[in-house]
């Protein structure tokens, strides 16, 4: 698998850093490259965008996240993710202010657009 592979949007569930593993959140994790085949992320959790930067190798995908938060304080973290395949990414993430007892997991899902829409 390449970092080529990666490219694309996934469906994605997660919960954050606190003691239950149960799923606090649901959205949308999208996937490009820059010109230095570097990662670029984006996630959509509801209306809250975070952006991000990482690499790949080994099949592991590493994302450092930043995020401007209601209270507008700037919130940075970082993500790594198992690629299972070149559709299932299986991760946990850690913020600079989260909880430090605990890392958020996240599992993303390729989103498959190839097909036409009815």
């Amino acid at each position: 698998m390449t970092i080529h592979d990666l490219i694309g949007s996934y469906s994605i569930q997660g919960s954050n850093q606190v003691e239950s593993n149960e799923i606090t959140y649901q959205g949308i994790l999208t996937l490009s490259l820059d010109e230095n085949n570097r990662i670029i992320a984006k996630w959509i959790i509801d209306d809250h965008i975070q952006n991000g930067t990482g690499f790949y190798k080994n099949e592991i995908l590493v994302i450092n996240f930043n995020y401007e938060s209601e209270d507008e304080m700037i919130y940075k973290g970082v993500a790594v993710y198992r690629c299972i395949n070149k559709n299932i990414l299986d991760g946990f993430w850690s913020e600079k202010h989260g909880n430090p007892l605990y890392l958020g997991i996240e599992y993303c899902v390729r989103i498959n657009t190839s097909g036409f829409l009815n």
